[in-house]
């Protein structure tokens, strides 16, 4: 998702649908790059530090982080002209409107896909940090460390119980109202975490890295500054959000989108890089995938970050669930209504189930698969997708129809085809790692 708030994406197409009678609110400036923020700014953070130790230090993380700033803030200014051109309002709409139905199609397939995968990311993270919470609760009852194995203390039950009692009955409903209680929560807790984070590298009695970025250069191929892309593409990703957040702005020139892209983007470049290099140089080559498992358990000022995550995505969830539960029931209702009439308890059995299973799937998933690395390359490689595929696609279509000097078209036409042999490369490289990590696993 983030990545990881994407409820932007529901909260804005409400909003640019006016109401009888009145128009619409629009955003400015200030509300578009809260919004952007939000969006960005999510789980992808705890897995930064992990990955520039996975990249061979700060240097070459960094070096990866600005090449892909330019990738990142072209592909939002592709998407808010390819909105500005389509007049769609929605991420799916304008693929399909500047690609063509096929497109259109596979854009739909990898959003569905996309949302499933960050659901897992998501339980994987609030299964960590029960771990983390039950342990430092034991803890302080009984003053002892170890806690004793039984089938009620692990964490895959507490993460059953959880998904069961809260999550559930928060999934279950069409709307979703809870958002606009939430929806600030996940940006408080990625600001926290950060300023959380180089503070406890200043204030630690010593220094516990074993390998500087300086010394650690030389041991590593260049190849592995490519591991840390994934990380990149679901941290940075608000491009789903981007054509929602586009379309219900006051001011929709395309210079004043450039400005909303690269202030956005920054924004978090500065909150990622930070959490990134200081987490790293904390514990070196002994950093968790999740920077917060690499804390004590008893450490108040991280508890508290673990508290603040652990609502963030609990509240989130099923916002994530309910956008590709919504994907997956408008097809079921449309092959439905080609043989008989779609009734509201056919509607009302449909949700459930599809609720149950998504559900139930993501939670077999989160605990088969917990470790956050490896769904985050898998969701890094999809992200590629929406990031550099389908942004470049719609500016070699829009090339194609666009009037506009016949040089200028080549050279954006290039740019197109750069950023969607780009993407083609990231999502098979990422994909390819993920699947044999995954292999050599189990």
């Amino acid at each position: 998702m983030e990545a990881l708030a994407r409820e932007s994406i529901r909260s804005l197409s409400v909003l640019s649908k006016p109401g009888r009678g009145s128009e619409a609110p629009r955003l400015g400036s200030f509300g578009a790059v809260f919004i952007m923020l939000k969006s960005a700014l999510g789980a992808g953070l705890l897995n930064f530090p992990w990955a520039f130790e996975r990249a061979g230090g700060v240097t070459r993380a960094i070096t990866v982080e600005m090449v892909s700033l330019i990738f990142l803030i072209s592909g939002l200014v592709i998407l808010g002209y390819a909105s500005s051109i389509s007049r769609q309002n929605t991420y799916h709409d304008v693929v399909r409107e500047m690609c063509g139905r096929r497109i259109g199609q596979l854009c739909e397939i990898c959003y569905v896909f996309n949302l499933f995968m960050i659901s897992i990311a998501f339980l994987v993270v609030v299964q960590d940090q029960l771990e983390k919470l039950c342990l430092s609760l034991y803890e302080t009852v009984t003053g002892d460390r170890e806690m004793p194995y039984h089938w009620y203390t692990d964490q895959s039950f507490a993460l059953f119980i959880m998904c069961l009692f809260v999550i559930l009955p928060l999934s279950i409903p069409k709307e979703i109202s809870i958002q606009k209680y939430t929806s600030v929560l996940g940006t408080l807790a990625a600001t926290y975490l950060s300023v959380a984070v180089i503070a406890k590298y200043y204030l630690q009695e010593e220094n516990t890295v074993s390998l500087t970025s300086e010394q650690r250069e030389g041991l590593e191929s260049y190849a592995s500054m490519f591991s840390v892309v994934p990380t990149i593409c679901f941290g940075f990703q608000c491009h789903e959000a981007c054509v929602a957040i586009y379309s219900s702005m006051e001011n929709k020139k395309l210079t004043h989108w450039v400005f909303i892209a690269v202030v956005s983007m920054i924004f978090c470049l500065l909150i990622y890089t930070l959490t990134g290099v200081f987490g790293f140089l904390t514990f070196g080559q002994e950093v968790a995938s999740d920077i917060l498992m690499s804390y004590p358990g008893n450490d108040v000022v991280m508890i508290i970050a673990r508290l603040l995550f652990g609502i963030s995505i609990v509240t989130i969830y099923p916002i994530i669930l309910l956008l590709g539960r919504c994907v997956i029931l408008m097809l079921i209702l449309r092959y439905r209504e080609r043989k008989a009439l779609v009734t509201a308890a056919f509607e009302s059995r449909c949700r459930v189930g599809l609720t149950i299973l998504w559900i139930g799937v993501t939670l077999l998933s989160a605990i088969y698969v917990p470790d956050m690395s490896d769904i985050i390359s898998v969701i890094g490689g999809i992200s590629a997708f929406f990031i550099f595929i389908f942004p470049g696609l719609c500016l070699i279509f829009a090339m194609q129809t666009e009037p506009m000097d016949h040089t200028i078209k080549i050279l954006l036409t290039a740019w197109g085809v750069i950023t969607v042999v780009t993407g083609a490369f990231i999502f098979g490289q990422s994909t390819t790692i993920a699947i044999m990590e995954l292999a050599h696993k189990f």
